[in-house]
């Protein structure tokens, strides 16, 4: 008698964990076979044992695969951390090799193959694939092109192809649209994964080094832990040390994979977070309208923040990862609510492993949901507050108690204070909060970001915060600089250091001629990504309202996803008024947060909104979210000009600009390393050749060259920006200013030492 299907299927994983295991521990084994090999180790393998846990938890097939994925993640992060930990005790002093984490990993799976429950339910076969021929075709050609542009782009040539990806991307998505209801729902979401991955990597892959801000400074520690074998938090005491998903995920994946470790930032984990649209897709799904959960992927996938930061922020894209599962168990109703509440529980503790920030803002927001629930409870039904019911769909019990709030508090504080130490930030920030909030504060603005905002008034002006800057540079080097260690203010007077003017596209064919016609480009493409900021805040109090009238909605949230949009707005009103708040961890980042929970209401305002088109609504919306995704990704300010280049679609702007490494700056840091080792003198470049150069240098660096923070002896470096173009960009209370820099001043006071036609050193 033959076993069933499912058994057969969890013994060949099993099966396979073995000589798997052996091919990671062989040497010389190339990447072709390590690559695929590691990757099964690392999630197939986790994906399809832990099956039969998640369909327990959640109830459909593509729910149960996704939070498999997501649960598989934290795993990995685990058995890492686990081995680094219980390892070094018995003698094993480097504990993240191949051969440790290779058997470690093979151990669990196979405990947990032997413990976990079986999934009767086989993998995909049976699982309809209606429409899928039109969407795999354009699929396929969105990452193709998504791929092929960056190629292009990093070695000199031009953004058609990448803008054309862009317009693919879009091609797809009103695809989706067009023919949700006649889409299988793995078609679907098949259809969203590569929307998702096309738009990331068109950023991700920019440059043939880590390109971006934070995955600069995340690469750097990753190399700091995979250097030593054994990842210490006492030995860079920085929160980023803190974030294993930046630490021991990387690492796991590189030794078990080969893939080349840039490529881990650059690929392996954007592919990963681009499993968050469909995440969102699934959890919306559980308690709405196909449409309304279509329109929830789109519109977190439309915001600039997802395929312009995102890309460049590894450790919140893993916890963003985990609490889109989070959400998708939260919103499934037809599973037994203690083990979802346990799970979801779980899995917040995943992102205090993978962000310090991301889990301060979950703990916010649920402890404000919790709060207005206890108080919408007593207010509708006095003297029976200890029952919990919801209202809307299905009339589930409420989700949220009390521990599921307070457990995720007492692990981000436990993590951030006894057990890494890293907590100093947030007690920085919350000492500035206190003293902005008590009016003992400098009572400076907040981020400029905050201009997006409905609520945010008016923004500081570059020239207001280079003034800010200077005059803060000279506040805390006055002691020093009266002792001879900075260059005299008299000296300084000579040399000043104007904003410098924004560098737009040029003018088209197309922008020439609305230009002619008397409409300003420039103008017309910053009215339109500020009407696009406002749309998305309007339509989600629209919705908002709407559901809960409960007249012409499109969807019944229940309590719990009311209760949570409440919490993430209240978040995002408290980061828009508390200037240090908007500085330290920026606005349009939260309000990316806050979609994994208000996303579903800002698609039932967009359905409302078009809801008198009658036949026609569908194809008015289509039009809406093309001309929304096409502008916001820059493909509209790309065909018209007259608006600063984006990354992914140009080699010039702002953002190339800082971020975009060049082979120049790299030889200039690494000749100037041989020069300076065991010299006293500290080296000085600008924050972004910085930022760029981190994991070269080894001596000792300040990352300031404003003519007052030049020290009176010291090397400076100017990498490519600067020297090409002299200008020098400064991040301050949450705002980028660029200013031309005095090369004079340079000149006057240093030799020039190296030059490569790219980047120059003077000491």
């Amino acid at each position: 008698m033959k076993p069933p299907t499912w058994l057969r299927g969890r013994l060949g994983v099993l099966l396979s964990l073995g000589p798997a295991c052996a091919v990671e521990t062989l040497p010389g084994v190339p990447a072709l076979l390590l690559a695929p090999v590691g990757l099964w180790l690392l999630f197939a393998a986790p994906v399809l044992l832990l099956r039969g846990f998640t369909d327990k938890v959640v109830s459909t097939r593509s729910g149960s695969l996704l939070l498999a994925a997501g649960l598989a993640v934290l795993l990995d992060i685990l058995v890492a951390l686990g081995a680094n930990t219980v390892l070094p005790p018995l003698g094993v002093e480097r504990p993240l090799t191949r051969l440790v984490l290779a058997s470690a990993t093979t151990l669990v799976l196979l405990v947990l193959g032997t413990l976990a429950p079986q999934s009767p339910r086989p993998l995909l076969r049976g699982a309809p694939l209606s429409g899928a021929r039109p969407v795999a075709w354009a699929a396929g050609a969105a990452l193709l092109l998504s791929v092929a542009g960056p190629i292009r782009l990093n070695n000199g040539l031009g953004g058609a192809v990448s803008t054309t990806a862009l317009v693919v991307v879009t091609a797809l998505i009103v695809l989706l649209l067009l023919r949700h209801a006649r889409c299988s729902p793995i078609v679907l979401e098949a259809g969203i994964y590569a929307t998702s991955a096309a738009l990331l990597l068109l950023t991700s892959l920019r440059g043939w080094y880590i390109t971006g801000h934070d995955i600069q400074r995340e690469y750097l520690y990753f190399r700091l832990t995979l250097g030593g074998g054994f990842w210490d938090i006492s030995a860079y005491t920085d929160p980023y040390n803190a974030c294993l998903s930046i630490t021991l995920l990387p690492v796991s994946i590189f030794r078990l994979t080969g893939i080349e470790d840039i490529y881990v930032f650059k690929a392996v984990l954007p592919l990963l977070f681009a499993l968050t649209p469909v995440l969102v897709h699934r959890a919306v799904r559980n308690v709405a309208s196909p449409l309304v959960a279509l329109l929830s992927a789109v519109f977190f996938m439309a915001f600039p923040t997802f395929f312009t930061d995102m890309p460049f922020l590894g450790r919140q894209a893993i916890a963003f990862l985990l609490l889109a599962c989070a959400m998708l168990v939260l919103t499934d109703s037809r599973r037994p609510l203690p083990l979802r509440r346990a799970v979801f529980t779980v899995l917040l503790a995943g992102v205090v492993l993978s962000h310090y920030s991301t889990i301060y803002v979950i703990v916010g927001t649920l402890a404000t949901a919790f709060a207005v629930d206890k108080a919408w409870r007593l207010a509708s039904r006095p003297g029976r507050a200890h029952q919990h019911r919801a209202t809307g769909q299905g009339r589930m019990r409420t989700f949220l108690t009390w521990w599921t709030v307070a457990v995720p508090a007492v692990l981000a504080l436990l993590w951030a204070g006894p057990l890494t130490h890293t907590g100093g930030q947030l007690e920085s920030t919350l000492r500035v909060v206190a003293s902005d909030l008590f009016g003992s504060g400098d009572a400076r603005g907040g981020s400029s970001d905050t201009r997006y905002s409905l609520f945010g008034g008016a923004a500081a002006t570059p020239e207001e915060r280079l003034a800010e800057y200077r005059e803060d540079t000279i506040g805390y080097t006055r002691a020093d600089r009266a002792d001879g260690k900075y260059l005299p203010l008299e000296a300084l007077a000579k040399y000043p250091t104007p904003v410098a003017g924004k560098e737009n596209l040029p003018l088209t064919p197309v922008g020439r001629a609305l230009d002619t016609v008397g409409l300003s480009v420039p103008a017309l493409n910053g009215l339109l990504r500020q009407a696009a900021a406002l749309l998305l805040q309007v339509l989600v109090l629209v919705g908002f309202v709407i559901a809960l009238r409960g007249r012409s909605s499109p969807f019944t949230p229940v309590r719990d996803q009311i209760t949570l949009t409440v919490g993430a707005i209240a978040m995002m009103g408290l980061f828009t008024l508390v200037p240090q708040l908007s500085v330290d961890y920026s606005v349009l980042r939260a309000f990316q947060q806050g979609l994994l929970f208000f996303a579903p209401f800002i698609a039932a305002g967009a359905l409302w909104a078009v809801r008198r088109a009658g036949r026609r609504a569908l194809p008015v919306l289509c039009v809406l979210v093309a001309g929304l995704l096409l502008d916001l990704t820059g493909a509209v300010p790309k065909a018209l000009g007259g608006y600063p280049a984006q990354l992914a679609l140009s080699n010039s702007g702002p953002a190339y600009d800082i971020y975009y490494p060049h082979a120049e700056d790299r030889r200039a840091a690494m000749w100037l390393n041989q020069r300076a080792a065991g010299d006293d003198l500290v080296v000085q470049t600008d924050r972004y050749s910085f930022s760029r150069l981190q994991t070269l240098f080894t001596v000792r660096t300040q990352d300031s060259v404003h003519p007052a923070l030049l020290r009176s002896q010291s090397y400076v470096l100017l990498g490519s920006t600067p020297t090409r173009k002299d200008e020098v960009t400064v991040f301050f209370r949450g705002d980028l200013v660029t200013y031309r820099y005095p090369r004079d001043l340079l000149d006057t006071t240093r030799n020039l030492i190296y030059s490569n036609e790219g980047a120059v050193v003077y000491r």
